[in-house]
């Protein structure tokens, strides 16, 4: 996936990427440009790495590097907010009852004081 080099838009793609990319385009029955689309890629790109593709430019090599993206940042970042969201729901809701029961406890309590009889 790519990674992001300066504050202006450059990304650089790593190999693998690249040749999983030309692939898609030899092996399926799909245009380059509606890959590129897909993909959210500059077409003239894909035509670019099938050109260093063929000229022997890409070169395959397993890789034991892990990828870190910030997309599984992001969606951790996104879940971790869905649960914070999910745990400040449920603690309004305990804080509403909580407060209903203190209303009704109130004007009990008010009631008590009228009538006359204390607790």
């Amino acid at each position: 996936m790519p990674k992001i080099l300066s504050d202006e838009r450059v990304i650089e793609y790593s190999m693998e990427f690249k040749i999983r990319v030309v692939r898609l385009t030899f092996e399926l029955d799909v245009k380059a440009i509606d890959i590129a689309k897909t993909l959210n890629l500059h077409p003239m790109m894909i035509y670019r790495w099938r050109q260093e593709y063929r000229e022997g430019k890409f070169v395959d090599k397993p890789s034991r590097r892990i990828s870190m993206t910030k997309e599984s940042d992001q969606r951790k970042d996104e879940q971790a907010k869905d649960d914070e969201i999910r745990r400040l729901k449920n603690e309004l809701s305990d804080s509403k009852k909580e407060n209903k029961f203190l209303k009704k406890w109130g004007r009990y309590l008010k009631d008590q004081k009228k009538s006359g009889s204390g607790l």
